[in-house]
């Protein structure tokens, strides 16, 4: 298996933290060494892969090139514009086409957080088997632990056990649900959160985006051409329409699979999930840096460089960089985006870059 990581994200929902040229996927979030090198290091102990890929943006490449230990730089691909991930994928099933298109690729969000070696590689064995078996699109779905409304959910047919394997054909893909709706979803039973991993046959992947994304088709097509004289493909990717996989080609597929797992995973992706990563104090209230909670419940701290306090206040988020400040409820971290669009807009690029 060819592992692919995408890692072309800006990260702006952990701002001020994550910046524009070093986002969300090359900082230490949860441990000595940046969430792109941990997904490295979790790929290279699993026995099925036989290559790891990174595809990211020019203006990241050579931070990733410089920081990310574990592979050689020629398998650091370059969007040379942000596409989201249908492009991104099609580029690096480009590449692999030529070299062997009937070998299989699993692809991997670079900055997730995932506890349980015995597990992952589990689900990974499965999913390897069933894209294997025929024109099979598959994705891992992890079991919820609760209603959340900050992931994506994928609902199954009970029914279609595959093999044995606790695996089942997919029945839909859902958007993040408001509260209710993921809680009528969590006890519903056939909902799992989608993960962001996938896997397929290089030529099944490249025949898929044929029959549901022909536009992106024919430019991959031309890519391909491209690639094989050495020649830039700049001025042809300009032209490619930004689309997910998950709306341009799952949603619209009938021949896909998910592989229910029970590992330990966290999508991190945004502030209040350090709720779950890091081990409150007694009054719900964790600090990483220097920082004090007085008369406050539930609060969260990041302050490295300068000591923050904060006084008399609950469920509130402070992060504390050495050019800017966040203060967020902990209800609002979904808005982080929002408030960076606006900091763009409005002419404060400094503090985004």
């Amino acid at each position: 298996m060819h592992c692919v990581i995408l890692a072309g994200g800006s990260g702006t929902r952990f701002w001020p933290l994550s910046r524009q040229k070093y986002p969300k996927q090359l900082l230490k979030i949860v441990g000595d060494t940046s969430m792109l090198q941990m997904t490295v290091d979790r790929l290279k102990k699993l026995k099925k892969v036989s290559s790891i890929y990174i595809i990211t943006r020019k203006e990241i490449y050579n931070t990733i090139k410089n920081e990310i230990t574990g592979l050689p730089s020629e398998n650091i691909l370059v969007e040379p514009v942000g596409k989201n991930t249908a492009p991104a994928i099609g580029l690096v099933a480009t590449h692999l086409a030529l070299k062997d298109p009937e070998s299989i690729m699993g692809i991997f969000p670079a900055d997730h957080l995932i506890v349980g070696h015995h597990k992952f590689e589990k689900a990974i064995n499965t999913a390897d088997h069933l894209a294997r078996k025929g024109q099979n699109l598959v994705t891992i779905g992890i079991k919820p632990g609760y209603a959340s409304t900050a992931y994506g959910y994928i609902q199954y047919d009970e029914n279609s056990e595959e093999d044995h394997l606790d695996a089942y054909h997919v029945k839909t893909f859902a958007e993040k649900p408001h509260k209710k709706l993921a809680e009528r979803f969590v006890e519903s039973g056939d909902f799992l959160w989608n993960a962001g991993m996938f896997f397929w046959r290089v030529s099944t992947f490249l025949d898929a985006i044929e029959e549901k994304m022909p536009d992106l088709k024919e430019s991959l097509n031309n890519i391909s051409k491209l690639l094989k004289n050495n020649s830039s493909i700049d001025e042809l990717w300009k032209g490619i329409k930004p689309e997910s996989i998950d709306y341009g080609l799952l949603e619209k597929s009938d021949k896909i699979f998910v592989v229910k797992s029970d590992i330990k995973w966290n999508d991190v992706g945004s502030w209040s999930a350090l709720y779950d990563v890091f081990t409150p104090n007694e009054n719900g209230n964790i600090i990483r840096g220097k920082g004090y909670v007085m008369d406050g419940e539930n609060n969260l701290i990041l302050s490295e460089n300068k000591h923050t306090s904060i006084l008399g206040v609950d469920n509130v988020i402070v992060i504390n960089t050495q050019d800017a400040t966040l203060v967020v409820g902990r209800d609002k971290v979904e808005n982080v985006r929002d408030l960076v669009n606006y900091l763009i807009e409005n002419g404060y690029q400094d503090i985004i870059q």
